[in-house]
C-alpha cells in the first residue's frame, strides 16, 4: 500500500504537478532525440513513479546542512549572519556578535531538530557561524561539526543526540579547535574513529580531529586542482576498503595514503566540465559488497556546471548532463560516460537501500552562488546501478525549487527528506523568482510498497563487531508467498551539504544462514556476517535494512564497533 498524500496538499498542487510532468517528459524526450542526433551516448530511459509529500510549510530555517541521528531525528543547520529566521531561540535567549552584518542582537535559531515521528521541529542553539561547514558522526553517535565563516572558521561543535523525551543541544568545544580556518571543507570518518578534514577555501592542507600531533599536512593535489574560479572546494572524499582515500577535485582524482602523505595513484581526468564547488556536481562510492570481499570499488560522479559559469554568472549556461563512472581497482581505469535525461548541477546523490542511486534537487542552468542558477530540476532521477540496459528512471516531479543550499537525506522508512534552498545572501521571502524555502518535503521511491509490513523485531547482539555473525529476527505478514530474494544492507548517516553527502557509504552484507522457517511461519530468523574491518565500515551507527525482493523494511539502527 503506497503512502497517501497528506490533506495539506491541495488539488491545485496535484493538478499542476501532472501538467508539469507532461511538459517535462516532452522536453526530456526532445533533449534525448537531439543528443542522439548529435551522436551522444544516451542510455535507455524509462519514466514514472514516486510519491511526494509536503511535511511542513515552515521548518523555521532553510537547511544548508542536514544529518539523520541514530534516534531517527534530523539535525537541520543553516548559518548565522543570514538575517531573521522564522523560529526564535527558547526562553528569550539571544546572541550578541560584532560579526553579523544584519543582526547585532540575534534572537533567532539557526538550527532545528526535526522529528519525522511527530512531524515537528524544535530550535537548537548555534553560537558561531556555520556557513558552508562540514561534519561527521563519530562512533558514539555524536555529530562533530567543524568550521564555517567569520568567527566560526576554526570552531568545533558537538551535537549529542537524544530521544524525543529528552533535551539535547549544540555544544561548542572549549578543548578543541581547528589548526587552520576551514570553509568549504570535506570531512571523512577514518577507520580509527577520527575525522580527516580535507581542503576548503584557500586550504591546500589536511588535518585530523582529534589530532595526534600530526599538525597541518600539505597536499599539493589540492593546489594543483585550483583554477580561476576555484572549482575544488568541497572535494569529493571516499574512504576506500584499503584504508586509503579517494579524493576528487575539479576534474582530477587520486588515491591518497594519509598515513604516509603520499599519492598512491593518479587517475585520468573526467571528460567535460568541472564537478566541485562552485560547479556543483555530486559523487557517490557505489555499494561495497561481500560477494567480492568488499574489494571492488566504483566511483560515480554526475552533473556540474560549465567551466566559467560561476565567474560569468549572468549567462547561466546549461548544466552538465553527464555521469562518469570509474573502477578504482582496475589496473588501467578509464571513465565510462553516460548521459542523464536531465542536465543538473547542485543535485544531491543518495545511496538507496535497494543499491540504486537517487539524483535529486538542483538546477538545469547556471552554477552555485547567490542567484547564479535558474530552471529548477524538479524531477528526481534514479541511477540503476546494475541495469546497463536501462540506466536511468525519471520520477514524478516536485513543484518546489530546491537549488543552492538545499539538502536530501535518507530516512529510516526509506523516504528521502528534502529541505532548504536559499539562493540569497540573506533570507529573502518575496520579490524574487526563487525565494528562500522553509518547507520540508518527503519523496517516496517506488520501492515503498507495504513497507510497514516487513518489520525487524530484533537484532542480536545490538552492537555488531567486525568479522562476527549476528542474528536478525523479522516479521513477514505474507508467509504464503515464497521468499525469492533476501538481502541485508548497511547505510551510513552522512553529513549532507552543498550537493555532497560526506561520509556516505552502503554495504551489502553476507547472509550466512538463511534457514528461513516454512512459509506458514510469520516470524523468521537469519544469520548475517558483519563487515570485516573498520576500513570497510568505520566505527559508527548505521541503518540496517532487510530487503525482500528489493523492497526495504523500516531500518533499525546498529552500532558497528571493534570487539
Amino acid at each position: 500500500m503506497r503512502r497517501r498524500r497528506p490533506a495539506t496538499v491541495s488539488k491545485f498542487f496535484v493538478g499542476s504537478k501532472l501538467a508539469l510532468t507532461v511538459i517535462i517528459l516532452v522536453l526530456v524526450q526532445t533533449s534525448i532525440l537531439l543528443k542522439q542526433a548529435e551522436g551522444q551516448n544516451v542510455s535507455n530511459i524509462t519514466t514514472g513513479g514516486g510519491i511526494w509529500e509536503l511535511l511542513l510549510t515552515n521548518a523555521g530555517i532553510p537547511s544548508m546542512h542536514s544529518a539523520v541521528t541514530r534516534y531517527g531525528s534530523v539535525v537541520l543547520l543553516d548559518h548565522t549572519n543570514v538575517g531573521a529566521e522564522n523560529i526564535t531561540l527558547p526562553g528569550g535567549k539571544c546572541r550578541n556578535t560584532t560579526y553579523d552584518l544584519v543582526l547585532k542582537e540575534d534572537c533567532y535559531a539557526h538550527s532545528v531538530l526535526y522529528s519525522p515521528t511527530t512531524n515537528t521541529v524544535r530550535p537548537l542553539t548555534i553560537l558561531t557561524d556555520t556557513w558552508c561547514s562540514a561534519g561527521q558522526f563519530v562512533s558514539d553517535g555524536s555529530l562533530v561539526q567543524t568550521g564555517g565563516g567569520y568567527e566560526g572558521q576554526q570552531k568545533v561543535r558537538i551535537f549529542k543526540p537524544c530521544s524525543t523525551n529528552q533535551v539535547c543541544d549544540w555544544v561548542e568545544s572549549t578543548t578543541q579547535t581547528l589548526q587552520f580556518p576551514r570553509w568549504y571543507t570535506t570531512n571523512q570518518l577514518l577507520p580509527d574513529g577520527r575525522q580527516i578534514l580535507v581542503g576548503g577555501k584557500a586550504a591546500f592542507t589536511v588535518e585530523f580531529l582529534p589530532s595526534n600531533n600530526e599538525g597541518l599536512v600539505k597536499l599539493p593535489f589540492l593546489q594543483q586542482t585550483n583554477d580561476f574560479e576555484d572549482d575544488n572546494w568541497y572535494p569529493f572524499v571516499h574512504l576506500l576498503p584499503t584504508g586509503n582515500l579517494y579524493i576528487f577535485a575539479n576534474r582530477d582524482s587520486i588515491i591518497y595514503n594519509y598515513k604516509t602523505n603520499t599519492v598512491v595513484k593518479q587517475f585520468p581526468q573526467i571528460p567535460g566540465n568541472p564537478r566541485n564547488y562552485p560547479s556543483a556536481g555530486s559523487s557517490v562510492m557505489l555499494p561495497l559488497t561481500y560477494s567480492d570481499g568488499y574489494v571492488g570499488v566504483q566511483i560515480l560522479v554526475c552533473g556540474g556546471a560549465q567551466l566559467g559559469a560561476y565567474v560569468n554568472h549572468t549567462s547561466q549556461p546549461g548544466c552538465s548532463s553527464t555521469c562518469g563512472k570509474i573502477t578504482v581497482t582496475d589496473p588501467n581505469p578509464v571513465w565510462a560516460m553516460e548521459t542523464m535525461p536531465i542536465p543538473r548541477c547542485m543535485g544531491d546523490m543518495i545511496l538507496l537501500p535497494d543499491q540504486n542511486v537517487l539524483i535529486i534537487n538542483g538546477a538545469q542552468n547556471g552554477s552555485q552562488g547567490w542567484g547564479y542558477a535558474s530552471v529548477p530540476a524538479f524531477n528526481p532521477v534514479l541511477y540503476q546501478t546494475y541495469n546497463n540496459q536501462s540506466r536511468f528512471l525519471i520520477f514524478e516531479p516536485t513543484t518546489t525549487p530546491r537549488m543552492y543550499h538545499s539538502t536530501a537525506n535518507l530516512l529510516q522508512d526509506g523516504r528521502i527528506l528534502l529541505a532548504g534552498s536559499n539562493s540569497h545572501q540573506y533570507n529573502t521571502f518575496r520579490n524574487t523568482p526563487f525565494p528562500t524555502v522553509l518547507s520540508l518535503e518527503a519523496f517516496s521511491p517506488p520501492y515503498i510498497v507495504d513497507v510497514d509490513q516487513r518489520t525487524i523485531i530484533q537484532i542480536l547482539p545490538a552492537q555488531i563487531s567486525y568479522q562476527q555473525s549476528f542474528g536478525i529476527t523479522f516479521w513477514d505478514p505474507n508467509p504464503g508467498a515464497p521468499t525469492v530474494t533476501l538481502s541485508v544492507v548497511l547505510t551510513s548517516a552522512p553529513f549532507v551539504t552543498h550537493s555532497f553527502a560526506q561520509g556516505q557509504r552502503l554495504l551489502v552484507l553476507d547472509i550466512v544462514n538463511a534457514t528461513v522457517p516454512p512459509h506458514i511461519t510469520r516470524k523468521k530468523s537469519i544469520t548475517v556476517m558483519a563487515p570485516p574491518n573498520s576500513a570497510v565500515a568505520p566505527p559508527a551507527y548505521y541503518m540496517l535494512w532487510l530487503l525482500k525482493n528489493g523492497a526495504p523494511s523500516i531500518a533499525r539502527w546498529v552500532q558497528v564497533l571493534q570487539a
